[in-house]
């Protein structure tokens, strides 16, 4: 019984929550306002991970709260992501970019290591579950939180990979979200090819593939069933686009 209500509970703040974003989508300041302070804490949590970089802390958390915006502003409610798991990556990648636009970015051996850790278990679990982890599930795994997670697969996406929009259909795909939960594809990125022109170069099925599983950071399975296809199919899919973004930029 009690589960049943702490699971309506649950659904009843989602739907709030989702209602707030939808408002703010729409120009209601106020709701930007709230949706802001209420997350002021998760904001605090990334860009604590960026002291001692030679900014003020402060700032970090300003420049922070610009991703929050960014976050609150592309959100798709439709998809039912948890919007802590989708804002961490654009707070992270806002402050990245600003580090790196001034020469700041010094990313620890630690921290990359955990990043290649964290590739590892993912692919575990996909050869072990037949479908992609969450970004939670995986976590949970590498035992860090959700802040630590992407912060640490951002330290070891290439710079090239995070630095310009690429636009997929009436959509602009953030490059921080393309591939970068696999450096044995990215590693094949050059300066010779950007990665817009690449993509643009794909079928347009292909292009839908990658903006729902790496900009609304759907797993296979949920993307199969959105496209009316099989995870296997997805997975496939998958492995001819990276192998043809190789050949574009090799």
């Amino acid at each position: 019984m009690k589960d049943n209500v702490s699971a309506e509970k649950n659904t009843a703040n989602r739907e709030e929550l989702y209602a707030m974003i939808t408002a703010a989508q729409n120009g209601d300041k106020k709701a930007m306002e709230t949706l802001t302070e209420q997350n002021m804490g998760l904001v605090r949590s990334v860009a604590q991970r960026f002291r001692d970089r030679g900014v003020e802390y402060e700032d970090l958390v300003q420049i922070g709260v610009m991703g929050m915006f960014r976050a609150i502003k592309s959100f798709d409610v439709s998809y039912q992501t948890a919007f802590s798991t989708y804002a961490v990556p654009l707070i992270v990648g806002e402050i990245r970019r600003y580090l790196r636009d001034d020469g700041m970015v010094k990313v620890s051996r630690q921290i990359k290591q955990q990043g290649v850790q964290i590739l590892r278990t993912q692919e575990e679990f996909r050869a072990k579950n037949g479908r992609d982890g969450t970004p939670a599930e995986i976590a949970a795994r590498v035992g860090m939180s959700l802040e630590e997670y992407f912060f640490a697969l951002e330290a070891i996406t290439p710079v090239r990979s995070l630095s310009e929009p690429v636009r997929v259909g009436e959509e602009e795909l953030l490059l921080e979200s393309v591939l970068s939960d696999d450096t044995g594809h990215m590693e094949y990125l050059t300066d010779h090819i950007t990665l817009q022109q690449a993509i643009k170069h794909l079928e347009p099925m292909e292009q839908k593939v990658l903006y729902l599983r790496y900009r609304k950071d759907l797993s296979q399975q949920q993307t199969a069933a959105l496209l009316g296809l099989t995870q296997v199919k997805i997975s496939r899919m998958e492995k001819k686009i990276f192998e043809r973004l190789r050949k574009e930029l090799s």
